[in-house]
C-alpha cells in the first residue's frame, strides 16, 4: 500500500517538474520576442484574464516558430494584437422592455 502511495507521490512529482519547465522554455520564448512593455501588459492581462493570455501566448509562440517575426513585439503591437482579436468577438446587445 505504502509503495502504490509512494509511487503516486513520484508520478505527481514528474507532472509538476514537466509542467514548470514547460512554463520556463514558454516565458524564454516570450521574453525573446517580446519587449518588456509588451511582456508586462501580458503580464498584467494574465492576471485578469488567465485563459485569454494562455491563448494569446501561444499564439505568439507559433508565429515565433513558424519565423513569421521580423522583430520583438512592442507594446503598441501587443495593443494591435488584442483589438483585432476582440474585434472577432461576438458582440451581444441586450434590449430590456
Amino acid at each position: 500500500m505504502e509503495g502504490e502511495i509512494e509511487e503516486i507521490r513520484r508520478k505527481k512529482m514528474e507532472e509538476l517538474k514537466k509542467a514548470q519547465n514547460t512554463e520556463i522554455q514558454k516565458q524564454l520564448v516570450l521574453r525573446q520576442i517580446l519587449t518588456n512593455e509588451a511582456r508586462n501588459r501580458l503580464v498584467r492581462i494574465k492576471m485578469a484574464r488567465p485563459e485569454f493570455a494562455e491563448q494569446i501566448e501561444l499564439q505568439l509562440i507559433q508565429l515565433a516558430q513558424s519565423g513569421k517575426l521580423e522583430k520583438k513585439i512592442s507594446d503598441e503591437d501587443l495593443k494591435n494584437i488584442l483589438r483585432s482579436l476582440q474585434q472577432k468577438k461576438p458582440k451581444y446587445k441586450i434590449m430590456r422592455r
